[in-house]
């Protein structure tokens, strides 16, 4: 699978035929590679250095947090280095259209997983969907 296959399976319906996930983005962590790999078009222009920010210590995100494609966000929740949980829950400040929406980042060996949800979706139905992308790639040492 290619890592836009990813992206497209990340903005498909989940079981329930829901459609929660607006953009996604698969992006590189590693030395010299901090990049995008793959996106839809609203989380292509995320930053080296907010792809070092969101992939290293985080622990200012409380007071200063962090920005996504250029959207600043607040942090929700921090459970990155947790075991069998691995995301990052920001809520974005309000945009042109007047809507703040929820972001999920996930966090594998390599690999930065976000979703910017669509108006109406909640954390959950984001992180099921970052987390099995996440959950798939740390089992693949990825």
């Amino acid at each position: 699978m290619s890592w836009q296959g990813y992206i497209d399976n990340l903005t498909t319906p989940d079981a329930d035929g829901n459609t929660p996930v607006k953009d996604a983005a698969i992006c590189g962590i590693s030395a010299g590679q901090q990049s995008v790999w793959a996106s839809s078009p609203g989380l292509a222009k995320i930053t080296e250095e907010e792809i070092k920010r969101l992939a290293g210590n985080r622990s200012s995100f409380r007071t200063d947090g962090p920005t996504i494609a250029g959207m600043k966000c607040m942090m929700l929740r921090d459970q990155m280095d947790e075991d069998q949980v691995f995301t990052l829950d920001l809520k974005t400040s309000k945009q042109d259209d007047g809507q703040a929406y929820s972001i999920c980042v996930g966090k594998s060996k390599s690999v930065l997983v976000m979703v910017q949800g669509k108006k109406d979706a909640v954390g959950g139905q984001l992180a099921s969907k970052v987390f099995g992308i996440v959950d798939y790639l740390r089992k693949s040492n990825m």
